[in-house]
């Protein structure tokens, strides 16, 4: 499993002023990192930045040491992006999401319906796997896009908001599910608005002010 490291990174749109500056942070495997913050507080900024999406203006993001550089390498190294704004595909169904997710990253049509099959059953959608993406609610949705993060068995599993459409049920269904994840040894990061969500995890960096700290 791997580690990854934000090293005193400061993270900008372009040549925008910088939305975090001076961000120090590890995300350890079989741990559960909680970062924290209002809305516009820079959690998804910070998440695009650990998965590669967005590189650093200063400062460093490293997976096992080694400079992560692209979204590409961060693929390829096991960082799995669960996206706020779920990032699924409305015209494939929810099963179609998860197993061409699964064989883009190396798994075999086999592998990819027990996996698909799995994960879908771990998240209450069994009964929506032939459903298209924009037949299920956005709860529904969410739960999907979560369900095919858990499927590619990531080393480091980021998630962004996945809560935020949930009710109490699922949303205590999802925390257990992340902290399976950290069992399993990834390292976990998961930001939310949510204290009840963040108290249940390991450590908590909070943003605030442009810049972060880490809480506990």
């Amino acid at each position: 499993m791997r580690t990854l490291t934000v090293e005193g990174a400061d993270l900008a749109y372009g040549d925008g002023v910088p939305v975090l500056t001076g961000v120090t942070v590890t995300a350890r495997p079989g741990e559960l990192l909680a970062v924290t913050g209002t809305s516009g507080a820079g959690k998804t900024t910070l998440l695009s930045a650990m998965a590669g999406l967005l590189p650093p203006a200063a400062g460093r993001v490293l997976v096992d040491g080694d400079p992560l550089l692209d979204r590409d390498q961060g693929v390829k190294l096991g960082v799995v992006l669960i996206p706020q704004d779920n990032g699924l595909a409305a015209i494939l169904t929810a099963e179609e999401n998860i197993a061409v997710a699964m064989i883009a990253t190396g798994g075999t049509p086999a592998e990819a319906r027990r996996g698909t099959s799995t994960s879908l059953e771990k998240l209450g959608l069994s009964g929506q796997a032939g459903q298209l993406i924009e037949e299920l609610s956005g709860g529904q949705q969410q739960r999907t896009a979560i369900a095919r993060g858990l499927a590619l068995h990531g080393d480091v599993l980021l998630a962004d908001e996945v809560t935020s459409e949930l009710d109490a049920a699922n949303r205590q269904r999802v925390i257990d599910l992340l902290r399976a994840e950290a069992d399993r040894g990834a390292a976990v990061v998961f930001a939310t608005h949510d204290p009840e969500a963040a108290a249940a995890c390991d450590h908590e960096l909070h943003l605030a002010d442009g810049t972060a700290i880490l809480v506990r």
